[in-house]
């Protein structure tokens, strides 16, 4: 079944989501948390320019990246992992 495109204002409460559980998450190393900060401000930004808008190379590299961590955080934060490929999941639906 496929799910419907979502909305640009839920794909930024979503990203606002993980801004939160982020800032929430005990025990992130500073380098992998600064990293997935630069990836959700790279992936904020191209919201912002319109999903219409053709991705950008930069916002396919961000996200792989983003895909990545979630993969890095699979065995020590498991729920940011799943919110992260619930995200990736919602961009891929927008056309991101």
């Amino acid at each position: 079944m496929k799910h419907p495109d979502p909305a640009p204002d839920h794909l930024q409460q979503s990203l606002r989501q993980l801004h939160a559980e982020l800032a929430q998450t005990p025990r992130v190393d500073d380098a992998s948390r600064q990293l997935l900060r630069d990836v959700l401000n790279d992936i904020e930004r191209v919201l912002r320019q319109g999903a219409a808008a053709a991705p950008t190379p930069p916002a396919a590299a961000s996200l792989s990246r983003l895909e990545a961590l979630a993969v890095d955080f699979e065995a020590e934060h498991p729920a940011l992992a799943a919110s992260l490929r619930q995200f990736v999941d919602l961009l891929g639906r927008a056309g991101l």
